[in-house]
């Protein structure tokens, strides 16, 4: 039986290129799918030669250079390969890809040049290899005009005869919008869908939404939000009448590079059954922060983008609120600079217990997932979110809004206390976060009860290996 080819486009794959969720997933989920159907899925990534790639400079070879006529323009392309745990990774670099910038300029007009051009080249690339793909997985809506390409201007085209094609969406709200031009310029029309709202008819994302076989969130839960007014981004009307395609699959991470007993970040090295590494290690960081150093006050921590999805705001009203009780605070990350002022106003206010780190930093994030007790996530919305799984894995327990991938990941400690693992809360205010916080602190002080639910936390299954078969389901079921 020939293997079935997949070919999966997206903007960013860790190693080479992260900027949040979506390098993670391209990095990990094609390794797991290769991993799990070997013999049986040929399965090849392909991104942009970002100029922050090129930085990086990662084992890569030319393998040759195709062009490609749009609107009787010629764009030369430049094909490189390189791998990732035996997955080819294709890197293309052409004129428009090919500037100084990082891997999302914010620059619409050279946003849109960049990844429209991509979504194009991506199919040329195909046809360069002379590889006939059986399906085309695209990830939001920087490849999803490769999806409505196939539909549209490739549509006669006999060398994608029968391709299926998957759009994955990490986050609804990032459609695309600003990138009209472009497309204009690079030859796509307006979507003829009477179903799609006039805003959504030139608009990248929902043009691949219209013309997938497949619609993909990142979370079953948010597949569910993604129907209602509240979440659906003026997309929710169209996604009812189309829900026979709308799927969720919750992310994974790799349990290999995410693991207390092995991670050479902590200085203490820790496990289910070994557990007093992690006591060290909240020990160790209260010393380094200029905390007390107890450990019977409950050490919470925060890891995130300073966004005001994330919700971080709500964090630094609460907080103030519960300074009679016992706590002590550690947050890293950057963002909003209003966001970065409340933090450090948090930091001066409470200089004996809160610490405000305003940068990222990988090593100092894995000392704080794998030192802290409470995790705080009070995001507005999450379509999955991987830092409260990182956060389980060490040992440290969310708080978190009840949204999106925080609810099909979380057992939550009012629903039941036996198998719980963390706390979920769902008005999405600094009250609704202060008193679900109030319950954490309370059973933190049941050193029995918190010992179980660490346990259940640390016990929680997220490995890729569990959605790399769900994903396999989809991609035989859409060629059977």
């Amino acid at each position: 039986m020939e293997p079935i080819n997949v070919l999966f486009a997206s903007a960013e794959v860790a190693p080479f290129a992260k900027v949040g969720g979506l390098g993670d997933v391209s990095g990990a989920l094609p390794p797991a799918l290769r991993d799990l159907a070997a013999g049986t899925l040929d399965i090849r990534l392909i991104m942009p030669f970002h100029a922050a790639v090129k930085k990086k400079n990662p084992p890569h070879r030319l393998i040759g250079n195709f062009s490609f006529e749009v609107n009787g323009r010629t764009i030369a392309t430049d094909i490189f390969v390189s791998e990732i745990s035996g997955v080819p990774v294709y890197l293309l670099d052409n004129e428009f890809i090919n500037h100084d910038s990082p891997v999302y300029h914010g620059d619409w007009t050279l946003d849109g040049l960049k990844y429209v051009t991509f979504s194009l080249a991506v199919l040329e690339a195909a046809r360069y290899l002379d590889w006939k793909i059986d399906i085309l997985h695209a990830n939001d809506w920087h490849t999803s005009l490769s999806v409505y390409a196939l539909k549209t201007i490739y549509a006669k085209d006999p060398f994608f005869d029968g391709v299926k094609t998957i759009l994955s969406v990490h986050n609804l709200p990032y459609n695309g919008w600003g990138s009209q031009e472009a497309m204009s310029s690079l030859g796509f029309e307006p979507s003829s869908d009477p179903d799609l709202p006039d805003w959504a008819k030139f608009t990248p994302l929902p043009l691949g939404l219209s013309a997938a076989d497949k619609f993909l969130a990142v979370s079953p839960n948010y597949a569910k939000e993604i129907l209602t007014p509240e979440f659906g981004c003026g997309l929710e009307n169209y996604l009812q009448k189309h829900a026979d395609k709308v799927m969720g699959i919750l992310n994974g991470i790799d349990e290999a590079k995410w693991d207390p007993a092995t991670d050479k970040a902590i200085s203490n090295n820790f496990s289910l059954d070994n557990i007093e590494g992690k006591f060290k290690n909240k020990t160790d960081l209260q010393k380094a922060l200029g905390f007390e150093i107890n450990p019977d006050i409950p050490l919470l921590t925060t890891v995130s983008r300073l966004d005001r999805q994330k919700g971080i705001d709500s964090i630094f009203k609460a907080l103030p609120a519960l300074a009679d009780q016992p706590w002590q605070f550690a947050l890293l990350g950057t963002g909003d600079p209003e966001l970065e002022r409340q933090a450090n106003e948090l930091n001066a206010r409470f200089p004996d217990r809160v610490a405000a780190i305003i940068k990222y930093d990988e090593i100092i994030a894995r000392m704080l997932y794998a030192s802290g007790d409470i995790f705080l996530m009070p995001s507005l919305y999450e379509p999955c979110g991987l830092s409260q799984m990182f956060a389980m894995r060490y040992g440290n327990l969310p708080v978190a809004t009840n949204t999106g991938g925080l609810a099909d990941s979380i057992h939550d400690y009012t629903a039941d206390s036996g198998a719980a693992t963390g706390f979920l809360y769902s008005q999405k205010d600094a009250a609704g976060l202060q008193q679900a916080l109030e319950i954490a602190l309370k059973v933190y002080e049941d050193k029995i009860s918190w010992a179980i639910m660490r346990r259940n936390a640390m016990s929680a299954n997220f490995s890729w290996k569990l959605s790399a078969g769900k994903y396999l389901d989809v991609y035989r079921k859409l060629l059977a």
